[in-house]
């Protein structure tokens, strides 16, 4: 997989992260650098630990299914694709404002879910794991960081579309392995 497409999985994952950031920002009157850094390093943490645990895990069984692996990437990430435009289309939760330990961590565990499961897809598509995941949370960090900033001063119009985007962004990244596999 090449470093371009490990950014667009980067991408589609951080939209999640992003929308929730967003609704961050907009919770709080006044917008500390603390709360833009706890989103961010909450979110990126989570968005490169779970990709690990689930290529730990799709590691663990891969040789048993090899010649699946494509089938199996195109569906995970159509169905964490299709469920991110579902719920870019429902009414947006009320998300609290604070930004501690007891808030976060339910968040930040909420929004790397899918995460998990795009770790299993790369276990099966031979992914340098470290790098990976690298670009994942630093990515994610970025994206959630400027999501603070932006819920904060703009609010909430960018919520869906980024949830739309990112399912969008992951639905293509599984047709396109699909494609490659089946047709080559």
């Amino acid at each position: 997989m090449k470093l371009w497409e490990l950014f667009v999985i980067a991408v589609g994952l951080s939209a999640d992260a992003f929308a929730v950031s967003i609704c961050k920002g907009l919770s709080v009157q006044k917008l500390r650098s603390e709360n833009t850094l706890i989103t961010g390093l909450y979110f990126g943490g989570f968005q490169a630990l779970m990709p690990l645990i689930g290529f730990w895990l799709g590691s663990s069984f891969s040789s048993m299914i090899v010649k699946l692996d494509h089938w199996i990437a195109f569906i995970l990430l159509g169905i964490i694709g299709f469920n991110m435009i579902k719920e870019s289309r429902e009414n947006a939760e009320k998300v609290e404002g604070s930004f501690c330990f007891g808030s976060m961590l339910p968040l930040a565990i909420a929004t790397s879910i899918d995460a998990l499961a795009v770790g299993i897809t790369l276990a099966f598509l031979k992914v340098n794991i470290i790098s990976a995941i690298s670009l994942i949370g630093t990515t994610t960090f970025i994206l959630s960081c400027l999501g603070v900033i932006i819920g904060n001063k703009f609010g909430g119009k960018y919520k869906s579309k980024a949830e739309l985007a990112g399912g969008i962004v992951l639905i293509l990244m599984g047709i396109k392995i699909l494609f490659e596999h089946t047709l080559m």
